[in-house]
């Protein structure tokens, strides 16, 4: 049984095909058809709804996309949907603001739109443009286009005024705290178990070693929304809190592989900026609300930003099966397309990278849009350099071939040698027998192996031109 809040109504629901996704448990159990469905991949944002929980005493709001949100993720949280925002007859600000602003045309997208700000809005200071665009980065329209839309973020983001949700929060967090601990959801046979523990789970695993363990689902309900998939044993572990945490050890970071991407992004930022700003482009913030950096590794397909850049830094596995752990390189996790190193019942339990980046890491994606999409090419590199001359070398892919992948033969090039263009350039060639990457409708063989090469090129020019601009100023 799972148990959470819709808006203020308490829902207790034991019969639920785990299957199910938010959306159509609202749209065809409830009724509720503002949420949209526009493409069943995450990818338009007209599905957005928004997931309250207890944090530090206080809610915290998260927009995420229904369509790939399964129920077992509504235990001990407050859903907020968009027939919910408007109180006492009176629209919500969020939605003044769009009336206002003419942010809407056909509409479609509007509930999306909407949730997204509303989230924003609860969440944010002060109206940032670049906030802002990142709150609805993971929002499609067609036909009103993005300047009015903005514009209603603006003024919404500019009202202070209490709302319904502000007056009613305290009792939200007492009856979110009075929740138990969930029970299996299941029905027709389909099971999803709940445990709240790493040694539930590691128990849990062990004795049902077929299961698919389910953390954020944003790759996992793709079988169900897109395959047309029935998953009959699902293990929920996204309240496990103890998945989350991250600590130092050291000149170490350990990431819990539970830990979600926009809960990871203020500490990557800080300590690695170029993994940040990478990951500030990590398909939209409804995904970075739930996907997690384990599950990003773990899925291990081929075009996974979060790969390449762990790659390059020499990141290592904590794993466990029962009670055994081990610790494995992620370098040797990748065995073929799809296939990890895991054992049966064994799962990633962290993942340990440096606690500060390397000065000379950097990392870089290519795609199509530049907000929301997936890589056509994702490099990253990390070369260690003294006196001049190259002492060690990673480069790592990710979309040229069926893993991500370090570049080898490129880095034996790049070892022992003097740090100039002409060594780069023998580099540069060695990525064609590093790599015969596949065509397909995101880029051809070729343009992803030019890509690689000119994102090397880049490194060099990134490395090398604030020392090229000293040596010019000193010439003047």
């Amino acid at each position: 049984m799972i148990q959470f809040l819709l808006n203020q109504t308490l829902k207790s629901e034991s019969a639920l095909d785990p299957n199910t996704t938010v959306l159509n448990y609202l749209r065809r159990n409830l009724g509720r058809c503002g949420t949209k469905e526009g493409c069943a991949s995450g990818d338009c944002g007209a599905c957005t709804v928004v997931l309250a929980e207890p944090e530090d005493g206080q809610l915290r709001y998260r927009s995420v996309n229904a369509c790939l949100t399964f129920v077992s993720a509504l235990h001990g949280k407050q859903l907020i949907t968009v027939e919910d925002l408007k109180h006492n007859g009176q629209l919500h600000s969020v939605q003044q603001a769009m009336v206002d602003c003419h942010g809407s045309q056909c509409g479609f997208c509007t509930p999306g739109f909407v949730m997204s700000m509303f989230c924003l809005q609860k969440n944010g200071g002060e109206y940032q443009r670049e906030q802002a665009q990142q709150a609805l980065a993971g929002n499609l329209c067609r036909c009103t286009g993005y300047r009015p839309i903005l514009a209603a973020a603006q003024q919404a983001c500019g009202i202070k005024g209490e709302d319904s949700f502000d007056r009613g929060q305290q009792q939200t967090l007492q009856r979110l705290q009075a929740i138990h601990a969930a029970t299996p959801l299941a029905a027709a046979g389909k099971r999803c178990l709940m445990p709240q523990t790493i040694d539930e789970l590691a128990a849990l695993y062990r004795q049902h070693p077929q299961a698919r363990l389910l953390a954020g689902g944003t790759d996992l309900a793709l079988e169900v929304t897109q395959r047309h998939q029935d998953l009959p044993l699902l293990i929920a572990i996204g309240q496990i809190e103890a998945l989350k945490q991250v600590s130092w050890q050291g000149e170490r970071l350990t990431i819990g592989a539970g830990a979600t991407l926009s809960d990871l992004y203020p500490l990557l930022e800080k300590y690695h900026p170029a993994f940040g700003e990478l990951l500030a482009r990590f398909a939209s913030q409804q995904i970075r609300n739930q996907g997690t950096l384990g599950g990003n590794i773990a899925n291990a397909s081929p075009i996974g930003d979060g790969a390449p850049m762990l790659l390059a830094l020499d990141a290592m596995l904590n794993l466990r099966c029962g009670d055994v752990r081990r610790e494995l390189p992620l370098n040797d996790f990748f065995l073929g397309y799809r296939q990890t190193a895991l054992q049966p019942g064994e799962f990633i339990e962290s993942i340990v990278l440096p606690a500060v980046a390397p000065a000379d890491f950097r990392a870089w994606k290519v795609s199509k849009r530049l907000e929301d999409d997936i890589s056509a090419v994702c490099g990253a590199f990390n070369l260690k350099i003294e006196q001049g001359i190259i002492r060690s070398a990673r480069l790592a892919f990710g979309g040229m071939a069926a893993t991500p992948k370090r570049a080898l033969l490129c880095e034996q090039q790049l070892v022992g040698q003097p740090w100039r263009r002409a060594t780069v350039e023998r580099a540069v060639q060695a990525l064609a027998q590093d790599f015969t990457p596949l065509s397909d409708f995101r880029a051809s063989s070729g343009y992803r192996l030019l890509v690689a090469q000119n994102l090397l090129r880049r490194y060099f020019i990134a490395l090398t031109a604030p020392q090229l601009a000293i040596e010019v100023t000193a010439h003047e």
